[in-house]
């Protein structure tokens, strides 16, 4: 099973490679910044270093002495010249009372047949001081104005997708059923212009063209009840006659059973047609019910056993009065037509759903094709095969949820009722 990938919103993926890239650079400049004062620092340090030398040495050449300030500057005789060093090093600095870091430069020089070894030292906290403090700095800054680059191109971002975020939520509220037409928002921004044109001449089609459907769909149901009434008058008057045998009879029974089942084919699909297009906007209050009372009644001539009603509590359902009774005369036709003989069926009436049982040995065998169009599981039944599926229509025209089981050699029907 493939998994789903999650959704963000646009606005929030378009700013993610700024972020990002922001974050990045801010840390890279962090970096070398640091590094390159932390060079320059060293650089002045060691220069500073050099200039105390030359002063020592200085004083060597001219006056033949020299001064010392430990551990500042010493100055020492040795035997031999040796090679100039300059490294880091911890010290027990007096006026401090403490260890202190020290960049520290030995140096050598000869002079009148003497050796001389010249230390210079500086302090170094200072500069590291000076460092952070630059960086703190540049990183305070470097922050609020990334804070506040993101901020006006987040602003600026929302303002220049504002017209496709209009549109759209426009088209989220568009309807084909619907005479007017979908008004969209006009941009200056070129592709937002043709996008415009291009939705706008498609939802014209789709209107058109569902119109033009609707049209034909009832056209067509209004057209053939005519003469399906006129052949079944004729049938009646055939068949009322004289001079028939056993063998016409027959024959013309049939036909008169499949014009009927035809008749109800029509207005099944016509019914379906016209929930499809949502022509049931007389929503009301409904009392199930009395509903189902009503339909019982109706209904338990056609059938030999008892139809039991139990109702817990009054069930009032938001939806069209009509379909309210199809849906209900639906789930009991079917029920009465895959009972088991002899045996009752019991409808139970909750707050939040409706169960029709009707005894069955045998459960379903494909369950997730019962609620679809002319599905039939036997073909012994002549059946239209749009009952259930008209009754699955409704419910996901209200939210209601349908659904099958099978236990105990019973068929349970359920409708929840809950949205």
């Amino acid at each position: 099973m493939v998994k789903e990938q999650r959704k963000i919103k646009l606005l929030r993926k378009s700013s993610r490679p700024f972020l990002w890239i922001s974050f990045g650079l801010l840390a890279i400049s962090a970096l070398v910044l640091y590094f390159y004062l932390r060079f320059l620092l060293r650089n002045a340090v060691e220069e500073e270093l050099r200039s105390t030398v030359g002063r020592v040495e200085n004083s060597i050449k001219t006056q033949g002495s020299w001064y010392e300030l430990p551990p500042i500057v010493e100055v020492a005789m040795v035997s031999k010249l040796g090679k100039e060093q300059i490294k880091d090093t911890l010290m027990y600095d007096p006026s401090q009372n403490e260890l202190e870091e020290f960049r520290e430069l030995n140096t050598y020089m000869g002079w009148k047949g003497e050796n001389y070894r010249i230390t210079v030292r500086a302090l170094i906290v200072e500069s590291n001081e000076i460092l952070i403090t630059v960086n703190i700095l540049y990183g305070t800054i470097t922050v609020l104005v990334f804070l506040f680059l993101y901020y006006f191109n987040n602003k600026a971002t929302q303002k220049l997708w504002f017209p496709f975020f209009e549109n759209l939520n426009k088209m989220k509220q568009f309807s084909v059923s619907s005479q007017d037409p979908l008004l969209l928002m006009d941009s200056d921004i070129l592709e937002f212009t043709e996008l415009n044109t291009e939705i706008t001449t498609l939802t014209e089609k789709v209107q058109s063209d569902y119109k033009n459907l609707k049209q034909f769909t009832e056209n067509v149901s209004h057209e053939l009840q005519t003469p399906l009434a006129i052949i079944q008058a004729k049938i009646d008057t055939i068949i009322n006659g004289e001079g028939l045998n056993n063998s016409q009879f027959e024959q013309l029974s049939s036909i008169q059973k499949d014009i009927q089942r035809l008749k109800q084919l029509n207005k099944r699909l016509g019914l379906l047609s016209k929930i499809e297009n949502e022509q049931f906007t007389n929503v009301k209050p409904c009392k199930l019910n009395e509903v189902l009372r009503d339909r019982i009644e109706h209904l338990s001539e056609l059938y030999p056993a008892k139809i039991i009603l139990n109702v817990q509590k009054e069930t009032i359902v938001i939806m069209d009065a009509h379909l309210a009774e199809v849906l209900c005369d639906n789930l009991l036709s079917n029920a009465i037509k895959y009972a088991t003989p002899n045996t009752p069926i019991t409808i139970d009436l909750q707050k939040n759903a409706l169960t029709v049982k009707n005894k069955g040995t045998c459960a379903i065998l494909k369950p997730e094709l019962l609620f679809n169009r002319f599905y039939r599981e036997t073909d012994e039944l002549k059946s239209t095969g749009l009952g259930l599926a008209i009754v699955k229509k409704i419910c996901d025209f209200y939210g209601f949820t349908p659904s099958y089981s099978h236990e105990n050699g019973t068929h349970n029907f359920i409708v929840n009722f809950e949205v």
